[in-house]
């Protein structure tokens, strides 16, 4: 998706070497001698083309506009990177990816990059605090749809169902479904049971939807669980647990953070990140959290929220009001 935003910026391509693959970025430089510093953007999850689509282009505008130049690439396999997609590549790996290219910034002396701070959306939220807990020299962290320390797609399948008008039953049964069909394969349960299971479940429309229309396969069930269940679980919530310990890593955050959310997010529970991240962040270090109604996961003006309802109802893709001047506001306030 591309987004204009007046007059073009200068960019580059830029490259940097990750576990022995070349990554693809884009560099955009603002025309100043001494730029304030320089912003990483770090993606959510699912494959890229963000360099040759110029993804979050009105993002990148407002940060040189404000004097910073900008950073993003292309995962592995994705665009012009080198390497091989790998969807279940793990946020602590994500992390020392963003190092690397922290790293390859500074020796290059790419302007900018004395003063590294941090932008990412959703999936970020896990990545980020764990660089600025290994990195030590991070400036400042813009938190966009953030997360909490568990896996969200239950939040995401209810809530869905919700809103294409599947009655409460139905979406308990399907809620049921699902946090059995994750217990069963977490403890290494076969596939005809776990398929008996998730009989209801596999048949919904929009997860049928969410997958592209493909049906789990004896192999990829057993290669999934392989993987699967060396993943922590939380017992109470039979929830994946993304990072463990991350209440420690987010009060371990010491540079100023601004937390922004959609108010109909129904990818995440933005309530409960809002509330983590007061009770964290908040407690030891200089946190502003900005909410923004009638808008998505994606910080998208929106009626529902819905995955599917910019999409399917030829919604623009607009950004919510005040989104992008709270970011500027916020940078020249506290950076």
């Amino acid at each position: 998706m591309t987004l204009s935003s007046g007059a073009q910026i200068k960019k580059e391509i830029f490259e940097f070497e990750f576990e022995e693959i070349m990554l693809n970025g884009v560099l955009n430089i603002p025309e100043i001698k001494d730029p304030k510093g320089l912003v990483i953007i770090v993606h959510g999850s699912g494959q890229t083309n963000a360099v040759e689509q110029d993804w979050y282009y009105d993002v990148r505008a407002q940060f040189v506009k404000s004097g910073y130049a900008v950073y993003m690439w292309d995962k592995m396999g994705c665009g012009k990177s080198q390497g091989t997609f790998n969807y279940d590549q793990s946020v602590q790996n994500s992390a020392l990816e963003v190092i690397a290219a922290i790293n390859t910034l500074k020796k290059e002396q790419i302007p900018g990059s004395n003063k590294i701070g941090l932008w990412g959306i959703s999936r970020a939220g896990w990545i980020n605090p764990l660089v600025i807990n290994q990195y030590k020299d991070i400036k400042f962290w813009i938190s966009v749809s953030g997360v909490d320390d568990k896996e969200n797609f239950e939040y995401l399948l209810e809530q869905n169902l919700r809103i294409n008008g599947h009655p409460e039953d139905t979406i308990r049964l399907l809620i049921d479904e699902l946090r059995e069909g994750v217990r069963l394969s977490h403890s290494g349960k076969n596939f005809e049971t776990y398929m008996e299971a998730t009989k209801n479940l596999r048949k919904n429309k929009f997860l049928l939807r969410f997958n592209n229309g493909a049906v789990m396969t004896e192999e990829d069930y057993y290669g999934f669980q392989k993987t699967f269940m060396r993943q922590e679980l939380d017992q109470a919530s039979g929830l994946i647990v993304y990072v463990k310990d991350f209440e420690t890593i987010l009060s371990n955050v010491n540079c100023p953070v601004l937390a922004l959310f959609g108010e109909k997010d129904i990818n995440v529970d933005w309530t409960k990140t809002k509330s983590l991240y007061e009770r964290t962040l908040g407690q030891n270090t200089d946190l502003t959290v900005k909410s923004f109604p009638d808008c998505n996961h994606n910080i998208f003006q929106c009626k529902t929220g819905g995955f599917y309802e910019i999409q399917d109802n030829n919604l623009p893709w607009k950004r919510c009001d005040g989104f992008l001047d709270e970011i500027a506001s916020w940078l020249h306030k506290k950076i």
